[in-house]
């Protein structure tokens, strides 16, 4: 790939990652004021299967840190403009999805006191789903050498899916009151 092409991509998605108003993130989350509470409820023996005419999509949240550092993060998932749920530290939980183009975004939603005046920590990724088919997203919250957090959001191949959700518990979320 050219330099030029590289850093326009690269810097097309580092203004996205921080821009909690664009348009692509309008497109994806959901309103700000909503927040989940979350909990882990164990491993689960088997995976879900697709309903008949729609995708299924898992979200793995990953959060590797050193004991008592910062808690266990809540990262809240949107897809097409509404929240369809959230995790909280090492988790995933997984819905069903129409096929065609989605748009997804991740929020970290409970940052630590002395991250609250930082930039928003938002991702976004998308996929044209398919009816039948299965996707496996992961976000993960990853502290770089300088002590700069970031919130990586991805699509990974189904195997590597199927490892992530058989190692972390589901999580079972409600929206606060």
């Amino acid at each position: 790939m050219r330099p030029t092409v590289a850093l326009l991509l690269l810097s097309s998605t580092v203004l996205l990652a921080d821009t909690a108003s664009s348009p692509a993130m309008k497109t994806a989350c959901g309103p700000d004021q909503v927040k989940f509470s979350v909990k882990s409820v164990g491993l689960e023996p088997n995976l879900a299967q697709p309903d008949s005419g729609k995708a299924l999509v898992y979200v793995i949240e990953e959060f590797d840190h050193a004991p008592n550092e910062i808690g266990r993060p809540t990262v809240r998932v949107g897809l097409d403009g509404v929240w369809t749920g959230a995790n909280r530290g090492t988790s995933h939980f997984s819905f069903p999805v129409d096929p065609g183009e989605r748009h997804f975004c991740v929020d970290w939603q409970s940052r630590p006191f002395w991250l609250a005046n930082t930039s928003p920590m938002i991702a976004a990724s998308s996929l044209t789903a398919a009816a039948g088919q299965t996707y496996y997203l992961r976000a993960r919250i990853v502290q770089n050498s300088s002590s700069v957090w970031t919130l990586d959001f991805e699509l990974v191949n189904p195997d590597e899916g199927r490892v992530l959700v058989a190692h972390s518990p589901r999580a079972e979320f409600h929206p606060k009151k």
